[in-house]
């Protein structure tokens, strides 16, 4: 790898109560992690720690959202830092709707296809999948253009998916689920990102959804089911 340049490691949070228990997990209605989001994260931090595989991390960042938050709680010890919280790496804001159960958001808003509208919002005073591409992208980018060295990222699998929008060059509303799969929980992503002369943004993905600490977890071999 070349020296120069921001190393930026996205992390899934662990599995969360709100997709388990069936409802929106927005900054009101997250519930943080099940057991199993906890083990999760418990065994990448063991990962981390037995491996030391990615060498100096200067920074460790979270979205506030609870299950993210408990998720860098977990590993901050393996790495060594305190946690900075950014809101900018959230999910996707559900509006109103947050917190309600499944059934009744379909009651009450309906659903629609993001590919079709990307402008139109989850519920009131939520965002649409273009807002939040914009929001999204612009705190990556911002992360790519910080000091050189090791940031890892706890997040979710839509900030994951709004990477590669923004790592290929991909039109900025490209719906979510065309061009990758959801990562599975605590999995890892990895970017290189290097400012080219002429202040362009480079990037280089280095690896996507390495979840090989997640086997240990079920004799199968299977990952636990994806969430946002």
């Amino acid at each position: 790898m070349t020296p120069s340049g921001s190393r930026i490691v996205l992390v899934r949070h662990g599995q969360s109560r709100a997709t388990v228990e069936g409802f929106a997990g927005g900054e009101r209605g997250c519930l943080g992690l099940t057991d199993l989001g906890r083990r999760q994260a418990r065994t990448l931090a063991e990962r981390w720690a037995a491996t030391a595989e990615l060498g100096p991390v200067a920074r460790l960042v979270s979205s506030t959202l609870r299950r993210a938050v408990e998720t860098a709680e977990i590993l901050a010890p393996a790495l060594g830092l305190a946690i900075v919280e950014d809101a900018a790496l959230n999910e996707m804001e559900p509006g109103e709707g947050d917190g309600l159960p499944w059934d009744e958001w379909e009651r009450r808003y309906g659903y629609f296809d993001l590919a079709a509208e990307p402008f139109r919002p989850l519920s009131p005073g939520g965002e649409s999948w273009a807002g939040f591409g914009l929001r999204a992208t612009t705190a990556l980018a911002g992360l790519g253009r910080a000091e050189e060295g090791t940031t890892v990222v706890v997040c979710h699998g839509g900030i994951i998916e709004q990477s590669f929008v923004l790592g290929f060059g991909l039109a900025a509303q490209t719906p979510p689920g065309s061009h990758i799969v959801t990562p599975p929980n605590t999995s890892v992503t990895e970017w290189w990102a290097h400012v080219q002369e002429g202040g362009v943004l480079a990037w280089r993905l280095l690896r996507f959804a390495d979840a090989a600490h997640l086997v240990t977890l079920d004799a199968t071999g299977r990952h636990p089911a994806a969430d946002r």
